[in-house]
C-alpha cells in the first residue's frame, strides 16, 4: 500500500466522507469487510433476518405489497423460511413504471433520492432509495473492488462512461479536484472511436495506472487495437471490468494486450455492485449480506449446465423496495466453494442480458457467450453482431477485414449450428460498420423475439 493510499483512506476519505458528507459509508465498509469473513451458513443467516424485517417493513408500508400479496393470498407468516421468499411474486420494470407511487412505503415519502435507468429497451425506470441505502451501495462497491486490487486512494484509470459536452468551468474544476483526490484519471468511453485510438492509448500509457477500471466492450476495443497495431502501452497491475458481461474470450484478448489479470465484476443502476471476482477468479462472490440475489426460472443452456433469470432484492432500501426485482440479466449459478475463505457465495458467470440470449428451435437458450466462441480465432473480420428476429433464424452481420472469403462464413456456421442444430437458418450480411449503442456499449447478440 502507497503512502498516498494509506494516507487517503485512514485521513482525507473520513474527512471528505463522515465530516463534510456526513455519510456513514465507512462504518458500513468496515461493517462489510468483517462480514464477509463469516462462514456461509452465518451469511445465509444474516441475509435471511434482513430479509425477514424487509418484508415485515414491506408489509405494514408498502401499499404495492399489501395488494399484491393479498390477492395472491399471502401474508409475512407465509414466508417463515428463505425457501419460502420464492413464493412471493417477481418484480419487473414495467410493474415499477406502472405502480411507482404505490411502491413507496407510507414513513419515506418525501425523504428519498432518485435516479433514472438508462432503459436499454426504449423505457427508462425512475426508481428511488434510501441515503443508508446508497451510504452502503458505495461501502460494497469500494469492498468489490478492493477484492481485485481497486482499493481506494490507489492509482486508477477509468476508462467510463461520462457525460458528452462542455461542462461549466466551475463543474470542470470540481471535477478535476475530485478525481485527483482519488488518484484517479478519467477516460471517457462514449467518446472513443477508432481515430482516437492512439490518443487513448496514449494517455493510458502516460497516467501509468496501477489499476484500470471500465467498461468491457470499450475495454475490450482498445485491446483489439492495440494487438492489430503492435502497441504497448504501461502495465496495470489489474484490470476490473464492469457495466457489461465478460465473456472468457475477451478476457484472455484484454490479458494479452494489457499484459496482466483481468477482473470480472456485475452490477447494475438499480443496485450498483451485485458481484465481484476475488483474486482466485473461480466466479464472482454475491454481495449476500447486502443483497439478496437469486436466479429463478432456469432452463437449460444449449451449451451446457442452465440458466436463470436474475432476480434482485436491496436488503436496506426501505423507502422504495424493489422485492424479487428482475433486472433483465441472466446468470448461471455455482455450487463452489471458493478457497478464499469469504462466505459469500459465488455466482458462476453472468451471461448477459436477457435481450441478449438467443434461442434455438429446439428451446433452448443459447448466450452471448457462445457468440464469441463461434467467432474465437476467426482473423478477417473487424466486428460482427447477431441479431434474431424469428425462432428459426439469425440474421448475422460481419464488418470483414483482410483476407476475408467465403470460406470464412462456412467456418463460423459450422461453429454456430453446434449449438443451434442444422434446422437454424443463417443469413449473412456483409456491412462496413456495426455501431455499438447510445450508451457506448456493444451488443455482440441481440434477441427481438417477443
Amino acid at each position: 500500500m502507497s503512502a498516498y493510499e494509506h494516507a487517503f483512506r485512514s485521513a482525507l476519505f473520513p474527512l471528505y466522507e463522515t465530516l463534510l458528507r456526513r455519510r456513514s459509508t465507512l462504518r458500513y465498509l468496515r461493517e462489510y469487510e468483517a462480514s464477509q469473513w463469516l462462514p456461509a451458513d452465518r451469511v445465509a443467516e444474516l441475509q435471511w433476518h434482513k430479509l425477514r424485517r424487509l418484508i415485515e417493513h414491506c408489509w405494514r408500508e408498502v401499499p404495492y405489497y399489501q395488494r399484491r400479496w393479498k390477492e395472491l393470498g399471502l401474508t409475512p407468516e407465509d414466508i417463515r423460511s428463505p425457501a419460502d421468499y420464492a413464493l412471493l411474486p417477481t418484480l419487473t420494470k414495467p410493474e415499477i413504471r406502472a405502480c411507482f407511487d404505490e411502491l413507496h412505503a407510507s414513513s419515506w415519502r418525501g425523504k428519498l433520492l432518485y435516479k433514472t435507468t438508462g432503459g436499454s429497451t426504449g423505457e427508462p425506470m425512475r426508481f428511488g432509495y434510501t441515503r443508508e441505502s446508497y451510504e452502503r451501495r458505495i461501502a460494497a462497491m469500494w469492498r468489490g473492488y478492493a477484492w481485485a486490487g481497486a482499493r481506494m486512494g490507489r492509482r486508477t484509470l477509468y476508462l467510463w462512461g461520462m457525460a458528452i459536452g462542455q461542462p461549466m468551468r466551475a463543474h470542470a474544476i470540481k471535477d478535476r479536484l475530485y478525481h485527483a483526490a482519488f488518484n484517479r484519471h478519467m477516460l471517457n468511453a462514449f467518446l472513443m472511436s477508432e481515430e482516437h485510438m492512439s490518443a487513448y492509448a496514449d494517455e493510458i500509457d502516460a497516467f501509468r495506472a496501477e489499476v484500470i477500471v471500465a467498461y468491457a466492450g470499450p475495454l475490450l476495443r482498445m485491446a483489439e487495437w492495440l494487438l492489430a497495431n503492435g502497441r504497448s502501452v504501461h502495465r496495470p497491475q489489474a484490470i476490473l471490468s464492469a457495466a457489461e458481461a465478460l465473456h472468457d474470450a475477451q478476457r484472455a484478448v484484454i490479458e494479452q494486450a494489457f499484459g496482466c489479470p483481468v477482473f470480472n465484476t456485475y452490477g447494475c443502476r438499480e443496485f450498483m455492485l451485485i458481484a465481484s471476482e476475488c483474486g482466485q477468479r473461480d466466479g464472482l462472490h454475491l454481495t449476500a449480506d447486502h443483497l439478496a440475489v437469486e436466479l429463478v426460472g432456469l432452463q437449460p443452456s444449449a451449451t451446457g449446465g442452465s440458466i436463470g433469470e436474475i432476480a434482485v432484492t436491496d436488503l436496506h432500501n426501505y423507502g422504495m423496495p424493489l422485492l424479487r426485482y428482475l433486472n433483465g440479466d441472466l446468470g448461471t449459478p455455482s455450487a463452489k466453494v471458493c478457497a478464499c475463505g469469504r462466505g459469500l457465495p459465488l455466482l458462476q458467470r453472468v451471461d448477459g442480458r436477457k435481450l441478449d440470449t438467443l434461442r434455438t428451435p429446439a428451446g433452448h437458450l443459447l448466450p452471448g457467450e457462445f457468440i464469441v466462441y463461434a467467432f474465437l480465432g476467426v482473423t478477417s473480420i473487424k466486428r460482427y453482431q447477431v441479431v434474431q428476429r424469428e425462432i428459426g433464424a439469425l440474421d448475422i452481420r460481419i464488418v470483414p477485414d483482410a483476407g476475408f472469403d467465403s470460406s470464412v462464413l462456412e467456418q463460423i456456421r459450422g461453429e454456430i449450428v453446434k449449438a443451434t442444430g442444422t434446422s437454424m437458418e443463417l443469413r449473412f450480411e456483409l456491412v462496413d460498420e456495426i455501431a455499438a449503442s447510445a450508451s457506448g456499449k456493444f451488443r455482440v447478440a441481440i434477441c427481438e423475439l417477443h
